[in-house]
């Protein structure tokens, strides 16, 4: 489970790559969005705790992202260094795709509703949700 679990660290984000967060963080993290506890994260658990790191990071409380805080957040996620410099890149990028109307912003439903296309490849069976073997193809990537 240890390994599964540091797998979760970078799912709220759709970060792509190894993940550098602590086995205890991530096995927290994965026990955070497994709210049903059936050891499997449904894609609704992992919407569900986007909308709330929306929430944090949403720093004007305008329900909407703009780029000074998703600069903020990445860049808080760097001093924290619980990330590798690659995945913060990597949230960069899945931000634009985040941005579905176009309009420079992220609203939370944007946010929160993304599913990366790595978390839909590993979805093998297309249940909408990552059993714990689906995770460990994420770990291995």
């Amino acid at each position: 489970m240890n390994k599964i679990a540091m797998a979760c660290a970078g799912l709220l984000l759709g970060a792509s790559g190894a993940w550098a967060a602590n086995g205890s963080g991530a096995r927290e993290i994965f026990q955070r969005i497994d709210t049903n506890r059936d050891r499997m994260l449904q894609f609704g658990e992992i919407q569900a705790a986007r909308a709330q790191m929306f929430d944090r990071m949403d720093a004007n409380r305008n329900g909407r992202l703009d780029p000074d805080e998703v600069r903020t957040a990445v860049e808080q996620v760097k001093a924290k260094r619980d990330f590798q410099s690659a995945q913060v890149a990597g949230f960069k990028a899945q931000a634009s795709h985040m941005d579905s109307n176009g309009d420079g912003k992220i609203s939370r439903d944007e946010f929160a509703g993304f599913i990366p296309d790595r978390l839909l490849r590993a979805d093998k069976n297309g249940d909408r949700a990552l059993s714990l073997s689906e995770l460990r193809t994420l770990r291995r990537q």
